[in-house]
């Protein structure tokens, strides 16, 4: 479902800012050319430009271009939210090429009272408690800083409603920091639900998983991310929480402190096409999008399925020949009496799994073979 919030909401220490909106914008030379162009490009206007038509020498144009001298042929992303301004971003090739004269510059936009606009799914699980999957929607035309989270997101909701699932999951397509905050502030009630979450966004691209762990540290979505990761048999990093970033720092602000965090690839910043034209879908594989996808679903089978057990058996191990567990294809003996040596209602299988140094999927097996076998029972903790 879309929302729709009027500007001039107070959101906490913020206020949802005027709707922007906008038609055209080129500048032209004295040849009448068209030299940049808001119809082949829209990164190349500043977002959120004020409407202008004016006629301006060379200089006092230089003072509104944004170019990127290290990489000459690629179009910056640039932002004037809370400043009323205006501007144009273009190549720095194409910039050096400028020359002495009067320039048409001709913006139009509308900077007036409308809504901020967010996506919002919700589905409903076996019990209440939920779990957060959250990407930004606002940078046109950057494929991994912001599509690759979106098109993973709307992946993972197509694949988590056609399951069962224990928790319940609520998607948030949002404008990043305000659409965070925003959502916050008219959702405090909906926000103390939250059990886990990730944050979604830079998963396109060819680097190592990296995953920013929640303000909590120690969180169950931090252990289950890593230990998916260090069972995943790929290189990956694990950062630690920063209150910068995306909108993890929100969630994880002092008066909510959700556990949240935050799952890319390279992380932003850290690679030169992060805010440019060279984020395409050139920039972005399908081998990647696949990988993030299966790592984020491993992620949250781990939550779906960590829970506490009781061992029904539990003084001294018990006889597994008899009932046909011993020596038995398929079964792990080691994994068997962790398991059962461990289930005493207040070790879940995280615990477990952690602690014997095994992979999550082969201690929830067994846990689930011990139950069959009546060894076993699942607690509420």
């Amino acid at each position: 479902m879309v929302y729709e919030v009027p500007s001039g909401t107070n959101v906490f220490d913020w206020v949802v800012p005027k709707e922007w909106n906008i038609k055209d914008a080129y500048v032209k030379n004295s040849k009448g050319e068209k030299i940049v162009d808001f119809q082949k490009s829209n990164l190349h206007i500043v977002n959120y430009s004020v409407p202008v038509k004016k006629v301006a020498s060379l200089k006092e144009l230089k003072e509104h271009l944004s170019t990127l001298p290290d990489h000459q042929d690629w179009i910056p992303y640039r932002t004037s939210y809370y400043k009323e301004d205006w501007g144009f971003c273009l190549s720095h090739r194409r910039f050096l090429e400028l020359e002495e004269g009067l320039y048409e510059v001709f913006i139009n936009t509308t900077l007036e009272d409308g809504s901020l606009s967010y996506g919002e799914l919700y589905l409903p699980g076996e019990e209440d408690n939920e779990i957060l999957i959250s990407c930004h929607a606002c940078h046109p035309s950057l494929a991994n800083d912001n599509l690759s989270g979106v098109s993973l997101a709307a992946l993972l909701a197509q694949h988590i409603s056609s399951v069962r699932h224990r928790y319940a999951y609520r998607f948030l397509f949002i404008p990043g920091t305000i659409g965070a905050i925003t959502w916050l502030a008219l959702n405090e009630g909906k926000a103390l639900k939250i059990k886990h979450g990730l944050v979604l966004s830079g998963l396109g691209d060819e680097g190592n998983i990296t995953y920013k762990k929640s303000r909590h540290g120690i969180a169950e979505i931090d252990r289950a991310a890593g230990h998916v990761l260090k069972h995943s048999g790929d290189a990956y990093e694990i950062m630690d929480f920063s209150p910068y970033g995306y909108d993890e720092r929100q969630y994880c602000s002092p008066g909510f402190n959700l556990p949240v965090g935050c799952l890319s690839r390279t992380p932003y910043g850290r690679y030169p096409e992060y805010h440019t034209s060279a984020d395409n879908l050139d920039f972005v594989h399908p081998r990647s999008l696949g990988d993030s996808f299966l790592k984020v679903l491993s992620i949250l089978e781990v939550l779906e399925g960590n829970c506490a057990y009781l061992n029904l058996n539990p003084k001294c191990e018990p006889q597994l020949g008899k009932r046909g567990l011993y020596n038995s294809i398929g079964v792990n003996e080691m994994a068997m009496l962790w398991v059962l040596n461990l289930s005493d209602g207040s070790n879940t299988l995280l615990d477990i799994a952690e602690r014997a140094g095994l992979k999550f999927d082969v201690v929830f097996s067994i846990a689930k073979t011990l139950c069959e076998n009546n060894l076993l029972k699942k607690v509420i903790l």
